[in-house]
């Protein structure tokens, strides 16, 4: 998990290391260092500018978000179980450069209903534990899928996983309890390329069946990718942390 590698949080959204290295810059400036501190400020100001333009996230989180190509539920592949991993990635907006519209937000949720009732599988094994109070992740979605006329004889919850290796381990065990083969693994596009390979290394039977893309440029307000924008910031988070994740996981060997 990430969040295990010490002090990580610190670095994975840009204005934080781009203010500690202007921090060190006047460190240095104050000790006489003028060369060293001008460094440090290039440093600190270029990592921002550097996330802060659309086409950093474009093409950096392009690269894991397009990793493996999305289909339509209905051509998706048939399997034995739909594994949803829980989690939430930028509240669920269809695209990262635009504001968060309730209507148009599509989760891991409603990917799963739709590969359930296109039937692509007979079960939906929902995992992630409580990340906060009592109430796990797996728990919450197999609600919302209820409500949504999927029977609960076809959910099996797995409420105790912290993290994507927890996420594959524990469901692998679940799986071969109910002789459970081959699963179509659903979550975002850009964690797909960890999470897919974490349960492949498990020796999951697994296939990828992520949401759509949500790092796109937006179809219906202009948005030059050279010119620095706010959500790219926000986003630079999420992408800067799923690179980590992933050379954290296979210093590991979990990927």
């Amino acid at each position: 998990m990430l969040s295990q590698i010490p002090f990580s949080n610190l670095f994975l959204y840009p204005p934080s290391l781009g203010l500690l290295l202007l921090v060190i810059a006047v460190l240095f400036a104050l000790w006489s260092y003028k060369r060293t501190a001008v460094l440090f400020s290039t440093l600190g100001l270029g990592w921002i500018l550097l996330w802060s333009l659309p086409i950093t996230s474009l093409y950096f989180g392009g690269k894991l978000e397009t990793r493996y190509a999305y289909v339509d539920a209905a051509r998706a592949p048939r399997a034995d179980v739909i594994v949803v991993l829980g989690g939430n990635t930028q509240a669920n907006r269809a695209n990262w450069f635009e504001p968060y519209n309730r209507a148009t937000a599509f989760d891991r949720i409603d990917r799963a209903a739709a590969l359930y009732f296109a039937g692509r599988a007979p079960k939906i094994l929902l995992s992630g534990g409580a990340l906060e109070g009592k109430v796990s992740e797996a728990r919450v979605m197999a609600k919302i899928l209820r409500q949504r006329g999927v029977p609960e004889s076809a959910l099996i919850l797995e409420n105790d996983s912290r993290y994507t290796y927890e996420n594959a381990q524990f469901s692998d065990r679940m799986m071969q309890g109910a002789q459970l083969k081959r699963a179509l693994l659903v979550t975002s596009a850009l964690h797909m390329p960890r999470a897919l390979a974490t349960f492949i290394k498990r020796g999951i039977d697994a296939l990828p069946a992520s949401s759509a893309p949500q790092i796109t440029l937006p179809d219906d307000e202009p948005l030059n990718p050279w010119v620095p924008h706010i959500r790219s910031l926000e986003a630079s988070r999420t992408i800067i942390k799923e690179y980590l994740g992933l050379f954290g996981y296979w210093l590991r060997s979990w990927v």
